[in-house]
């Protein structure tokens, strides 16, 4: 068994705005900076200990788990595959305004059909096999140890469903904050909820649950 430690990244002014991220590579703002640091101290008081932290390739997640890899002592390993889904066309719009800026975009992404085509992005379908297909890779290549891997609210919606056997296209109940710990188990290719959504660390803010 292979237990890894999810963790969403840390606020960005995109979070902030409400604007879709995807495959932009928006940095960490002061307060998601601030985070970053209260999660490596929260961390460091762990007495379980980690054998490999992995991290998203895009900086919001690399900056994010960067102070954490200095606390632990621990090499950051980038890992593209945990990074979150291409969304096209749709990335750097304001949430409120999807409808009105690339309507067919906007219908393809809230329609959660797995195989329905995003304009210059991933199809739900691809996202999630890609997601999938990272975190059993990782699990094999540590076997009975304990991970931590820094990714993004698309991604954790992905793992929290395969982990739970929730499909794709069914409504989601979990939350997806910044800067969250959510831990799962992986064995033979089967994975189970350990615990979901710990901001203990960060516990007078306010999570932000949107899908970056």
């Amino acid at each position: 068994m292979t237990e890894i430690w999810f963790i969403r990244h840390g606020e960005t002014d995109w979070n902030r705005q409400r604007r879709l991220q995807g495959w932009q590579d928006i940095p960490l703002n002061a307060a998601g900076l601030a985070q970053a640091r209260a999660l490596a101290d929260r961390l460091r008081g762990e007495t379980l200990a980690f054998d490999a932290l992995y991290s998203s390739d895009l900086q919001r997640a690399l900056a994010t788990a960067e102070p954490v890899g200095q606390a632990l002592g621990l090499r950051v390993r980038p890992e593209p595959g945990i990074r979150e889904r291409g969304f096209g066309v749709l990335e750097g719009l304001d949430l409120e305004r999807i409808d009105e800026l690339a309507p067919a975009a906007a219908a393809a992404w809230k329609s959660r059909e797995p195989g329905r085509a995003l304009d210059g992005g991933e199809t739900l379908g691809q996202f999630h096999a890609r997601v999938v297909a990272a975190v059993e890779d990782i699990a094999q290549r540590h076997e009975g140890q304990r991970l931590l891997a820094f990714t993004h609210g698309g991604a954790l919606d992905i793992i929290w469903r395969q982990a739970s056997g929730v499909p794709l296209n069914a409504p989601r109940y979990a939350s997806l904050l910044n800067v969250s710990i959510n831990r799962i188990a992986v064995e033979d290719r089967a994975w189970r909820i350990l615990d979901w959504g710990d901001v203990a660390h960060v516990a007078d803010e306010v999570g932000n649950d949107i899908q970056p």
